[in-house]
């Protein structure tokens, strides 16, 4: 069998980093995809196509990425599913990715350089 998905497409959140009970971490986040043909009100719709990533790779994906960067996966679908509080079946199905490239990241770096050079211009305007 093969299993293989590719995707590039714009991170519709910033990622949610969080430990299993054994300390492995793991990153949840939903990547926007255009479609490539418009709507009946001539307008692209988008799929969101919610992912996940393990290990080192989730913390390197949390720290350097933010709703909005471009980012380029591949991996494998997944299908899984739990009862909810109502009793409920639901299903999900999700990408597994194992292999980010990172192709435009708005990252906290950039913003925290960016609020840096606010607070000089906010410190050099107050000094004036």
């Amino acid at each position: 069998m093969f299993n293989q998905v590719t995707l590039v497409g714009r991170m519709a959140r910033d990622p949610e980093l969080r430990f299993t009970g054994d300390g492995i971490p793991v990153a949840n986040f939903t990547l926007a995809l255009n479609r490539n043909f418009k709507n009946t009100n001539g307008e692209y719709d988008a799929d969101f196509i919610n992912c996940h990533v393990w290990r080192r790779q989730a913390v390197t994906l949390a720290n350097y990425c933010l709703k909005g960067s471009l980012i380029g996966i591949t991996g494998r679908l997944q299908s899984r599913h739990y009862d909810n509080s109502e009793g409920q079946r639901v299903y999900v199905t999700e990408v597994v990715a194992e292999e980010i490239k990172f192709i435009n990241i708005k990252n906290n770096i950039q913003n925290q350089k960016a609020e840096i050079i606010k607070i000089s211009q906010e410190e050099e305007t107050i000094k004036d």
